[in-house]
């Protein structure tokens, strides 16, 4: 069996063009646009080439981009003063501190100021409340991207369109598709994070999938892990998944990205072997991280629907 290879990078690209429509609907019905503030403090460059991406594919969709630049030896009262001006900000409705901040700042309690109707990154206590309730929030960038690869793969596998196909997505508008029901699955997040591990397996709940949560202390990390349809690998250790881990056909979503000493990126799962065995796989890089950029764009975009229609 070879996998059938779910680019993050088309995906994205394709949710990108319909935000783009939604967006100049919402100008032209509001008379207003949305907009993405930025905060980096420091000079990471990894950092500064997200929020460097970050800000090109929201101008391609057209939003409005604002931007803070602080110093690394910047205090906890200057960057919380930056947040406080953005939250009381009409034209911003995505706030992204761009993590991680250097040591000496407290990112938590950061975070915490940052109004929860502008949450970008969904990432507040409160927003991630509303999603252990099941209720209407931004939900965090990265399981949300992880959700619609997922969404991807299923369509393929139950053969709506042409799944042979190179241009499978050609015609469908992923970024408004309703999700998929995932009754009867079996999933398995590897990886119990904040950031990416809890609220996937939240996500996935919601979908009426069965799953399971392994990590460090899980006993018969194979075993577990060959029981799952849906199989997502978000725990940080190169290459730790790999064939004997991968259920014939189990759609399998690696959210690590990992640099080697050679340089170069792997994931946590061991690509090769996996496509051997899965029926469908994301790669890295060019897998969940495009998705997580782009899943911004679309919470800052659902906040300014949220906020006008308050205000309607």
């Amino acid at each position: 069996m070879n996998a059938t290879p779910i680019s993050g990078t088309d995906v994205a690209k394709n949710i990108e063009l319909g935000i783009k429509r939604k967006v100049d609907d919402l100008k032209y019905k509001y008379k207003a646009v949305p907009g993405l503030g930025v905060i980096l403090v420091g000079d990471n460059p990894a950092s500064k080439y997200y929020v460097a991406t970050k800000e090109k594919v929201a101008a391609r969709a057209g939003l409005l981009s604002f931007e803070t630049l602080l110093s690394k030896d910047a205090t906890f009262e200057e960057v919380a003063k930056v947040i406080t001006e953005y939250n009381n900000d009409p034209k911003i409705h995505g706030i992204l501190l761009q993590l991680p901040v250097p040591k000496h700042l407290d990112s938590d309690k950061l975070l915490d100021l940052i109004d929860p109707a502008k949450d970008a990154d969904g990432l507040h206590p409160q927003n991630q409340g509303l999603l252990v309730t099941g209720k209407v929030g931004p939900r965090p960038c990265t399981p949300l991207g992880a959700m619609k690869l997922i969404d991807v793969a299923m369509m393929k596998q139950s053969k709506i369109g042409d799944a042979a196909s190179a241009n499978f997505l050609e015609g469908i508008d992923i970024a408004n598709l309703p999700p998929v029901d995932l009754k009867g699955k079996r999933a398995v997040v590897v990886g119990r994070s904040i950031l990416v591990g809890k609220p996937l397996a939240l996500m996935l709940l919601e979908r009426n999938a069965t799953v399971t949560i392994a990590h460090s202390k899980t006993a018969d990390l194979n075993g577990v892990c060959k029981e799952a349809d849906i199989l997502v690998a978000a725990v940080g250790v190169p290459e730790l998944i790999g064939k004997d881990h991968v259920k014939p056909g189990a759609i399998v979503i690696d959210v690590g990205i990992n640099r080697l000493d050679n340089g170069k990126l792997v994931g946590d799962v061991k690509y090769d072997e996996a496509a051997k065995v899965a029926g469908a796989i994301t790669p890295v890089p060019g897998g969940v991280g495009p998705m997580t950029v782009i899943m911004l764009i679309s919470n800052t975009v659902a906040n300014f629907e949220r906020n006008y229609e308050r205000l309607s």
